[in-house]
């Protein structure tokens, strides 16, 4: 049996279903993260599970308990949400330890897993401070440790950066993928941050309108998307996708009959931009110079019934807006969808 469980859940907010039939099993010390765009039903999902809002239909069973109706507080998870709810009148300290003195655990013990919270989280300085006079970065910490102080069977985090800028986003991040080697614990994360998701998970849960559209491993996302939805959300820039009929000669390349409505996908890293004359025939729209990566935005065809295309490299360029250019692509590197926008594997499948 899995560690924790979710077998057939459902919930309904009045006569609208906001997750529609949910089956999920996840191992003890998993990284799971659950994916998607706003109104997909994630953070439903991880309310659901923590307690803070009851299932319509189904079970939650978690290392062998029956947890589906048993009080939040009773269920031994921890979550961290988006804000970092802290009490303001608090010191670090207390705001740590709040959770375990309601439990009527005693002073030593309180002080110990404190300290020790504090010391993995970098706090250790800051425990006499209130939440005002901290950072943002440092107060997601506090609201962290409270959270290991706790010492639960399930960290559950809520969108927890994305009230931190750019900057702080990434060293939270890292923050928390090393927290998670160290402690071991089972940890489930909602973002809409597709980076994110790729970069800390096991496993990545991808939602779509109360329902999973694909389970796996970021790469197994990545390279072996279930659908057209999956392929273009994970990624950036996203996966590029042409109508089968409005370019033949990239739909050719796919060496297999393709269905008339179907699609083809192809990531911008597997576009190639070659010298006009070679490949297919394209305008460059728009260069974005990233650094260690230049986007090339380019156009098949003219005006809006034109093809847009994107390709990615790890070279600088001299092209500007207006130039033609080829434009070629790695047969093998095609992804292939049907009309309902599911991949065809193998291509021979094709009809």
């Amino acid at each position: 049996m899995s560690f924790l469980e979710l077998k057939g859940i459902v919930k309904e907010f009045g006569p609208v279903r906001t997750i529609k039939g949910i089956d999920l099993q996840i191992e003890k010390g998993e990284f799971i993260v659950f994916v998607g765009p706003s109104g997909c039903g994630k953070s439903t999902l991880l309310r659901l599970i923590a307690g803070l809002e009851a299932t319509t239909q189904g079970s939650i069973q978690l290392d062998g308990r029956d947890i589906t109706n048993v009080p939040s507080a009773k269920r031994d998870l921890a979550m961290v949400f988006q804000s970092y709810a802290l009490y303001p009148h608090m010191t670090v300290f207390d705001n740590m330890s709040f959770a375990l003195k309601l439990a009527k655990v005693d002073v030593a013990t309180r002080q110990q897993k404190v300290e020790r919270a504090a010391k993995i989280l970098n706090l250790t300085q800051y425990l006499q401070r209130t939440p005002k006079e901290l950072s943002g970065g440092q107060r997601q910490r506090v609201a962290i440790g409270r959270a290991i102080v706790r010492a639960p069977k399930v960290f559950l985090f809520d969108e927890p950066l994305s009230n931190l800028d750019a900057a702080l986003r990434g060293q939270t991040r890292v923050e928390i993928a090393s927290l998670h080697r160290d402690l071991g614990a089972t940890t489930i994360y909602v973002t809409h941050d597709q980076v994110e998701a790729m970069t800390l998970a096991d496993r990545v849960v991808v939602l779509r309108d109360g329902l999973i559209e694909q389970v796996g491993t970021p790469l197994e996302l990545y390279d072996h998307p279930a659908n057209q939805f999956v392929a273009q959300f994970i990624g950036t820039p996203q996966m590029n996708v042409v109508k089968t009929a409005a370019v033949p000669e990239l739909t050719r390349l796919a060496g297999a009959r393709l269905p008339a409505d179907g699609a083809v996908g192809v990531r911008p890293e597997y576009v190639r931009i070659v010298a006009p004359g070679n490949g297919l025939a394209a305008r460059v729209e728009l260069i974005e110079s990233l650094g260690s990566d230049t986007l090339i935005h380019t156009r098949i065809g003219e005006g809006s019934s034109g093809v847009p295309l994107i390709s990615r490299q790890s070279e600088r360029t001299t092209l500007k807006p207006g130039d033609s250019v080829g434009i070629s692509f790695d047969a093998t590197a095609l992804h292939i969808f049907d009309a309902q926008g599911r991949t065809l594997r193998p291509l021979q499948q094709a009809a």
